[in-house]
């Protein structure tokens, strides 16, 4: 069975982006900041969302030559949607900028579609051997999948900054949730990779 790895960017205070979904401070210069999170999409079997960020990165990633464009496009994707098929509708007008599209970007027009309940889908997701299922926010699709406990490893990339308000994803708790530190990482620019598991 493969474990489920919830990758997300932090503010020190807690939120993965601002209220309005402002989220540019996240990229920084920090080279061994962007590596370790390099390596964490690296080493997935799958990337799973929901579909305002599966169509975001689908109209972004296909043209991309970023470092992490590769991993982005050549790993196979899950969408969550109660719309079905229809979350492709007008995905390649999106993606057809004109730019060469990179080696795998026909992946985002070819996702699995996760239509029934999350539970349901992501146990059946889980079923199959291999490396790590690594699910990418929004705030909304990742405080589901903690809420409903399907998250194995959280990858938390600490940022120097405090937000004052935004969107977190710990907030539709049902009650307190231990997790166990397992490893944690520092970075030059001031970032902090903090890996958990439940406790």
């Amino acid at each position: 069975m493969r474990e489920l790895i919830l990758s997300m960017s932090m503010s020190l205070d807690g939120f993965v982006s601002g209220p309005a979904g402002e989220v540019d401070w996240i990229f920084s210069d920090d080279q061994e900041a962007k590596a370790w999170k390099l390596q964490t999409v690296r080493n997935a079997s799958l990337h799973i969302m929901g579909s305002r960020t599966f169509r975001d990165m689908a109209a972004f990633w296909p043209t991309s030559t970023m470092a992490f464009a590769a991993p982005m496009n050549q790993i196979p994707k899950a969408v969550f949607s109660k719309r079905g098929a229809a979350v492709l509708d007008g995905l390649a007008a999106r993606t057809g900028s004109g730019q060469p599209l990179q080696a795998g970007a026909q992946s985002w027009a070819q996702p699995y579609i996760a239509g029934g309940g999350i539970v349901d889908e992501i146990h059946r997701l889980k079923a199959s051997g291999g490396k790590p299922i690594i699910a990418h926010g929004g705030a909304r699709f990742a405080r589901s999948l903690i809420a409903h406990n399907l998250v194995d490893v959280y990858a938390l990339l600490v940022h120097p900054i405090a937000l004052g308000q935004g969107r977190a994803i710990f907030s539709d708790l049902p009650a307190p949730r231990p997790l166990k530190r397992v490893g944690s990482k520092a970075f030059p620019g001031g970032a902090m990779a903090q890996i958990y598991r439940p406790g």
